[in-house]
């Protein structure tokens, strides 16, 4: 981006001036999109608040921390990938998960796996669907839980043992190949991957799309599919409908394709659409939970 400077005007600098006086350090009745002296000091107050070196224009590396800091809880959808999402709304997550007993580990403002697994436990605790990812219906239950942490005490213990199936060596143990058919699918896909190395960069659990040269009889083939016409003849089919027993039937059909000379499974998703939830939000759900489900069957 091209720095923005002193003396320039435009909707860029307007920009940059609400997100200033979003987070306090210019009046609201200063945001006039002319990059003034008002302007210009409030950029310093707030690269002294962020620990960057004060700066007289927004740079790029000045522009990437002050879109961060202006977050507040609740503004976009969050959960496990690479990049990791950061920014102040992934602070007051850890903030509010910390303070009602669920995260142990530092507010450093990163969603690592240790947030994703405080917020999938407070997610279980209020009878939420555990996947996760903090959209609408977390974010209302944490407003109603307002009174609990705001303002309160985070607790800070040392960070523990991750709870869930794929934070085990079963990334780095098991080759898979991940693979769709259609957009939906292969966005599932392509999401199923990156969580895994989000999880652990060692991974060797891997999208199609993702590998350099083609997969070879020592990976495990997980074909993601929309319509079971697409399944191959021979090939075990599950069906994703009824999530709390798709690990386990996923581990019977893993077993038996281990026998076969190039083991293959194939998943059913049962549309493109999870709850009432958009396009993005259903893919993520769909690659969480099919992801866990896969590594809990892989560590048989």
């Amino acid at each position: 981006m091209e720095p923005i400077k002193r003396n320039d005007m435009g909707a860029a600098v307007e920009d940059v001036q609400q997100r200033l006086a979003r987070i306090g350090h210019l009046p609201e009745d200063a945001v006039t999109g002319t990059f003034d002296d008002a302007t210009a000091a409030a950029l310093a107050d707030f690269c002294a608040a962020a620990a960057l070196p004060i700066a007289e224009e927004v740079t790029e590396k000045v522009w990437s921390a002050l879109v961060d800091a202006s977050f507040n809880l609740g503004d976009r959808t969050l959960y496990l990938r690479m990049p990791y999402f950061h920014g102040h709304d992934v602070y007051e997550l850890q903030h509010a998960l910390g303070a009602l007993g669920f995260f142990y580990g530092a507010d450093d403002a990163i969603f690592g796996a240790h947030t994703e697994d405080a917020l999938r436990r407070f997610q279980l605790n209020m009878g939420l669907p555990s996947d996760g990812i903090a959209g609408a219906y977390t974010y209302g239950a944490l407003r109603n839980l307002a009174h609990s942490w705001v303002g309160k005490e985070a607790t800070h213990s040392p960070a523990r043992h991750l709870g869930f199936a794929r934070a085990a060596d079963v990334l780095e143990r098991n080759a898979v190949c991940l693979f769709g058919t259609d957009d939906f699918s292969r966005s599932v896909a392509s999401r199923m991957s990156n969580l895994a190395v989000a999880t652990n960069p060692a991974s060797k659990i891997i999208s199609a799309d993702s590998l350099s040269v083609p997969p070879d009889a020592s990976m495990m083939l997980v074909h993601v599919l929309l319509s079971a016409d697409d399944a191959e003849a021979g090939v075990p089919l599950v069906s994703y409908e009824d999530e709390d027993s798709l690990a386990l039937r996923l581990t019977s059909a893993a077993d038996v394709a281990r026998d076969a000379p190039w083991p293959r499974v194939s998943v059913l998703l049962p549309g493109k659409v999870w709850l009432e939830a958009g396009p993005e939000r259903s893919a993520q759900h769909y690659a969480i939970t099919l992801l866990d489900a896969l590594c809990s069957a892989l560590q048989g």
